[in-house]
């Protein structure tokens, strides 16, 4: 399996560097990694509701080009479906079966998601209904996928 972890923005602060490469290495047993970075769009400081739109609009476009071909997209989205640890992995076993060798988590910038990146999306997962930081969602996304696969094989994790 190779899961893509595309995301808007770089991690900055080095303990969240540290703690998904953390994860990627423990993922490695299981699954490719692979991180995928784009830069923010920028917004004037004052925008408007037009303004918004376009932006979202042209980096919704810039993040479905570095979709990796053939990968199935799941976006992260505030108003997605709420899954537990285990429902998440029964979900990332049940692509596994049906033949799926390359997922694509997509992680939006600050100021969401486009409709495009939105209906593109095979899933729209919410890690939480809390604010999270985009940083903070890559650390706690990393973890999760890394979570799903020892529960699939089994082996114990803190559940």
């Amino acid at each position: 399996m190779k899961i893509t972890i595309l995301a808007v923005g770089k991690l900055k602060e080095k303990y969240l560097r540290d703690a998904t490469a953390e994860y990627a290495k423990r993922l490695a047993p299981f699954a490719k990694m692979e991180f995928i970075e784009i830069a923010e769009e920028k917004m004037p400081e004052n925008f408007s509701a037009a303004e918004r739109e376009k932006t979202l609009v042209r980096e919704g476009e810039r993040l479905l080009a570095r979709v990796p071909q053939g990968s199935e997209l799941i976006v992260l989205d505030v108003a997605g479906e709420t899954l537990s640890s285990e429902e998440l992995a029964a979900r990332l076993g049940q692509r596994m079966t049906e033949g799926v060798s390359s997922l694509t988590f997509l992680i939006g910038g600050a100021f969401g998601l486009s409709p495009d990146v939105r209906s593109a999306a095979r899933l729209r997962l919410s890690l939480s209904r809390m604010t999270f930081t985009h940083q903070m969602a890559r650390v706690l996304l990393t973890e999760q996928i890394y979570r799903a696969f020892k529960i699939l094989r089994g082996e114990k994790y803190h559940w």
